[in-house]
């Protein structure tokens, strides 16, 4: 290499630097990014406890990665090169057959499988009412044969047995879920652009499902309900961390009804102050938005109740992550209420909950990669 080109290579690669900085200044920070559906880390305060410990620059790192000018379009450039040059994964997320994409699932890590099989064996000894156990196999386990060929894939199948084995005889298992979903992969009862089940799937979880809780012969046939398209422009939060932006969009349907439903979310503060806020089993502002998946009970809250008018009914409550978002109205002609937990911001004890709310029974309900990366079961052993 001449002088001459080494030069030019390395004022270009200065001036390129340049221009970033540049724009990395000039460019108000975000708080949110819409097209990746996740809020968007902001300038950390610099101490020096934190420059000592290295959080600073940890975080500054992340702050700068980030808030980079053009981020959503450097990210989507990426996606594309790595296409072009035959490669089929950008950022843990597969390019698959039928234009669709599929997140990586790795092994996990085996302690804290462990540790959150026996977080729900203790919240079963202390709930007082019968408690059921269910993980939801994902796209990466129904769909595998969709991945490309030789792609890496840990079994879910196994994570499963390694949990359904480290818990007592006294929780029953939804075993069937492992069948009831594989059973019918051609159908669309996943999402190409999203980690979530359809409506449809959840129907099929819910046959699984009932059929666990002993309400099996009250399944009502997938004929009863009139499906309903609500939207056909729905990106995913897999859609999102890929970098893709050449696949078609999803569409989303709705089957039941909310007619006589009424939902209900309570916020607790710091000291344990409720305030309720009402929500709807379907949320349609949610549709005019990138995070249309929250249309189902108006998304991520810490405590749904969901009440259906059907006094003599039981009570049903939930431990559960955002695929039961989409399960629960095809639950709502069986049950009087059905309560929703979500341990990563419910911090009070589910057992006594079940005790004070009059809950007949407990269900426990995670997606695999859900179930083995929550740091927040520990929260339902109180």
């Amino acid at each position: 290499m001449s002088k001459k080109y080494a030069l030019f290579l390395t004022v270009l690669f200065c001036g390129f630097l340049g221009v970033m900085v540049t724009a990395n200044a000039l460019t108000p920070d975000r708080e949110f990014s819409q097209v990746e559906n996740r809020p968007l880390a902001q300038r950390p305060a610099l101490s020096l406890q934190s420059l000592v410990s290295g959080d600073f620059m940890s975080d500054y790192e992340t702050y700068v990665t980030d808030q980079f000018p053009g981020r959503d379009g450097w990210t989507a450039a990426k996606a594309y090169a790595e296409k072009l040059v035959g490669k089929q994964e950008n950022n843990g997320v597969y390019f698959c057959a039928d234009s669709t994409l599929i997140s990586r699932f790795d092994a996990p890590d085996e302690k804290r499988v462990a540790n959150n099989a026996k977080y729900v064996a203790q919240f079963a000894e202390k709930a007082g009412v019968p408690v059921t156990f269910g993980l939801i196999p994902t796209q990466a386990y129904v769909w595998a044969d969709k991945l490309p060929q030789g792609a890496p894939t840990y079994d879910q199948r196994t994570v499963y047995a390694d949990v359904a084995g480290a818990l007592p005889d006294t929780i029953t298992l939804v075993d069937s879920l492992w069948t009831a979903l594989p059973d019918h992969k051609d159908e669309g009862i996943f999402y190409r652009t999203d980690h979530h089940w359809t409506s449809l799937g959840a129907y099929y979880g819910y046959t699984a499902v009932m059929e666990a809780l002993g309400l099996g012969d009250e399944v009502l046939p997938l004929s009863t309900y009139q499906k309903t398209t609500v939207s056909d422009e729905f990106y995913g939060t897999v859609f999102s961390s890929s970098g893709v932006r050449w696949v078609e969009p999803d569409e989303m349907d709705v089957y039941v009804p909310e007619e006589g439903i009424t939902v209900t979310s309570r916020i607790y503060d710091a000291s344990g102050k409720i305030t309720e806020e009402p929500r709807q089993l379907y949320d349609e502002s949610f549709l005019e938005k990138k995070d249309k998946y929250s249309m189902f009970l108006g998304g991520q809250q810490a405590l749904g109740i969901v009440k259906t008018g059907n006094a003599d009914k039981p009570k049903l409550l939930i431990i559960r992550d955002s695929y039961s978002d989409s399960l629960v109205p095809f639950l709502t002609p069986h049950f009087s209420e059905i309560h929703l937990i979500d341990p990563r911001y419910y911090k009070l004890s589910a057992s006594q909950y079940i005790a004070d709310n009059g809950i007949d029974q407990a269900l426990v309900l995670y997606s695999v990669p859900n179930f083995v990366t929550d740091a927040n079961l520990v929260w339902i052993t109180r």
